[in-house]
This record gives C-alpha cells, structure tokens and sequence, in this order.
C-alpha cells in the first residue's frame, strides 16, 4: 500500500502504466484509503454512493472482446492538479481490467500555459506519442487541425446529454474535435470563523469590500501570524491570470477583453479596477502573489493563512479534507463585483480529444467515451469535486450535497468566456499578450500605460483571423 501511495503523489512527466496497478486499486478498502476523508456530511454522501469506485466501463464485453487479445496500449496526457492524477490513474485502472486496453499515464504540466505547449510540441511533429489528451475549454479552436472528429465515433445520445454550450465550443467547422469532461468557473472562498471573529456578518459583494474585510482580518491575524494574508489569487504570469483578470474587469464595467470585434481594455472602468487590484499586492496581499498559480493559492488558504481566495471549485474538496486546518471553517460565494455590475465567473473546464495521429484511435475514442460516460463524471463529482457537464448528473442528490458550490446563486453566476473564438489559433498569443501586461501592473506598473499595448496586440491578432 505505501508503495502504492507513493507512486499516486508523485510528481514526473513520464509515462506511467496502470498495469501493475490493477489489483491493488479495485478493492473499495484501496479506494477509500486513497480518497481525502471528508467533513461529516459530504463524507457521507460520498461514502454511501457505490460510484467512489471507479465505475465499470459501459459495453465492456464487447471491448474486451475486440481488443483484449492485442496488447493495445494508448498514452493519455492527463491533469496534474488537486486529485487530477490520482482520478487518473483509479479511471485508467478500471478500464483496463474491464476492456484490456492499457493506459499510461503522463501527467501534464503544472499550469495550463506549459500544457498547451507541451501538446503543441507534439502534435507539430505529428507525433504518435501521445493518444489521448485533456484540453483547456478555449483550445479546440487551435488545436482542431490536430484532432480527430467523435462525430462519427459518439452515438447522438452521448453529445446530446452533455451541455449544448460546451458542445457547441468543442464543435469546430461542423467537426466534433473534443468532449467535455468537467467545469470550471472562479469563485471566491472565504473564512467563515475570521468573518465571525472581526464583526463581518457575510462575505462581501463589492470588491471595495473585500480589500475592507481583507484588510482588517490580515492587520489582527499578522499579530500572531506575520505570515497571513488577506487575498491570495492567481497572479503569475500564465493563463490562470488571464482568467482572473477577466473576472476582475468583467465584474466592473468591461465586459470583456473584446468588445464588438475590437479589444477593450483601454477604458476609464479597467484602469480604475486594476489600480485597486494593484493595490493589493503588498497589501492584503503577499508580494510573491505576483508568482502564484492555483496550487500556491490553495496552500496558503488551506494552510490557514489567508482570509479569501480565488480560486476554481476543485480547491473545494481539498480545503475540505480531513488534516485541512481550515475544515469546517470555510465556504464559498460567487465572486464580488463593482457597484452596477454582476458578479462573474471567467469559463473554464477541460475537454477530452484523440490526436489524429494516434495509431490506435478507436481505443482511444473507446477510453474518451468511458471518461464522459454519466458514471464517470458522478464518479468524478464524489472524488475530486469535479464540476458534471452533464445535467442529470449536476442534478444528482449525491452530487449537489458533495458540491456544496452549486448553490443556485454560484451555479447561476454570469459567465464571461475569454474571446478564444474570436481569435482562433492566435488565441494563445492573445492571451499571452494579456496576462503578461497584467503581470506587469501586478509588479507596479501604471495600468494607463500598459492596457494602450495591450489593445494595439490584441486587435492586429484580431486582424489576422
């Protein structure tokens, strides 16, 4: 077992087979040794619902039978954040004792800008390496050259119960380039004992508010704890800051980087806003913010040592955990938003797809099919707090008490979805050109001088496409 758990934690991009894994990872008494113990109530949901373990593989017999005998195996880039691997590896297990098709595991990098190029590499070398791969929501666009079509592979049944606005984003010149798999959108987490300790009664609405209440438990915790934050974001220079600023602006008067065609981000409401955000940064906020992505966030909020974080609904289950010092202590409501604006949430989640120059690609579409399967995304829900695609599934009495986040008024939060769409395969540089501006203003600089850039390469990429 410790060799087991061992090789679950550890951290390497290399492939790894789920072979040897086989026995040891079926047994429930494995599974739940492996699975983070829970606060009472979501514990139990969990606990009582067979699906903890990695659920059957849906037409099994007929898999096994087509492929056992072969020796087929396929390589899956998979997550690498909160129990991303670990789902991996107890998923890749299941299917290969139900259908004899291995999988090896590559974990992917740690932020998605350095897994986007990480599948870059390979599909420009028209690479057979990798087989299967899970894609951030606003790839497909510029990576569809590179994918196969599940049109022709998926029944109408298995497209149509996942959501159609997911679908529709993973459509792309009437080709089916990707499933979803799971959502995402920020929320803000907050602690309910430090609100209760300094006189707030509930987590604030307005962004002027949360410096306030930020400020005020940051300057009574630091008198014992130097180290306490108020915030903790994701400021690095990378695509979870894009994500973030979007959320910042959106919530503010700009709706988003793009506006009828042209880049706006030049505007009185965003200068204004990232001068409050800027603000933060050595403030209620560390100054190593500025280098934070979604693991740095979470360590220090689970940690104790912040008072709110932005962060994505899987950080939810982790902070939940039993050993997490802030168990019991915490809970989570949409993110602030500027008087006369909404609160938002910047779109995320990831999609699966099969590389065209996979050498086995209706193994692969067969693994694809298990991994959005209604089981599989319950299954997913109950483990790691993965956010279902799928209504009925969302809808679940298991699901919704596991998923404390789904309460009507996050689960209904405004979505801002970056311009992904609008810019095709330039997204990425797009985006890269926004991020590192907002790094820049992070680390000091006049956000009057840097959004003009921003603009200027935002609209010549807009131009190309």
């Amino acid at each position: 077992m410790k060799s087991i758990a061992r090789y679950l934690t550890k951290k390497e991009n290399t492939l790894k087979s789920s072979t040897f894994l086989m026995s040891a990872l079926l047994t429930t008494a494995t599974v739940l040794t492996l699975t983070p113990a829970l606060p009472t109530s979501v514990h139990a949901a969990r606990m009582a619902d067979a699906t903890l373990n990695a659920p059957p593989v849906p037409g099994a017999a007929a898999l096994k039978a087509k492929y056992g005998s072969k020796n087929i195996s396929i390589t899956y880039v998979g997550g690498s954040v909160g129990n991303d691997h670990t789902r991996d590896l107890l998923l890749a297990a299941r299917f290969y004792q139900d259908t004899g098709i291995d999988v090896n595991i590559v974990e992917g990098a740690g932020s998605s800008t350095d897994h986007y190029s990480q599948l870059v590499r390979d599909f420009q070398g028209h690479s057979s390496a990798f087989d299967v791969m899970v894609i951030d929501v606003v790839w497909p666009g510029a990576f569809a050259p590179y994918l196969v079509d599940l049109k022709p592979y998926l029944s109408s049944a298995e497209i149509g119960q996942q959501a159609a606005g997911i679908v529709a984003n993973d459509t792309v010149g009437g080709h089916l380039v990707a499933m979803p798999w799971f959502g995402d959108y920020g929320i803000l987490y907050y602690r309910t004992d430090l609100l209760k300790k300094y006189g707030f009664s509930a987590p604030p609405t307005t962004w002027d508010q949360l410096t306030t209440m930020a400020n005020t438990i940051a300057t009574g915790e630091r008198k014992s704890n130097p180290s306490f934050s108020g915030f903790v974001f994701q400021g690095d220079s990378y695509e979870g800051l894009t994500c973030d600023a979007l959320e910042w602006l959106a919530s503010s008067g700009t709706p988003n980087f793009v506006v009828n065609g042209k880049a706006d981000l030049n505007n009185p409401s965003a200068v204004k806003m990232l001068n409050l955000v800027k603000g933060w940064v050595g403030t209620i906020s560390p100054r190593g913010v500025t280098s934070y992505q979604e693991p740095d966030s979470l360590n220090v909020f689970q940690s104790g040592n912040a008072a709110f974080m932005r962060n994505w609904p899987y950080a939810y289950a982790i902070s939940a955990a039993k050993g997490s010092k802030i168990a019991g202590k915490f809970d989570v409501t949409t993110l602030p938003a500027e008087p006369g604006s909404k609160p938002v949430g910047t779109v995320g989640g990831w999609q699966l797809a099969v590389s065209k120059y996979s050498k086995n690609i209706p193994a692969s579409v067969a693994f694809v099919q298990y991994l959005t399967s209604p089981a599989v995304e319950k299954f997913d829900a109950l483990f790691g707090g993965y956010v279902p695609t799928i209504a009925s599934v969302a809808s679940d009495p298991a699901v919704r008490v596991a998923e404390p986040f789904l309460k009507p008024q996050i689960a209904n939060v405004l979505r801002v979805a970056r311009p992904a769409g609008l810019l095709g395969i330039n997204y990425q540089q797009a985006s890269t050109d926004i991020y590192q501006g907002m790094n820049k203003i992070l680390q000091g600089a006049d956000p009057a001088s840097v959004l003009p850039g921003i603009d200027s390469k935002l609209n010549a990429l807009l131009a190309k496409h």
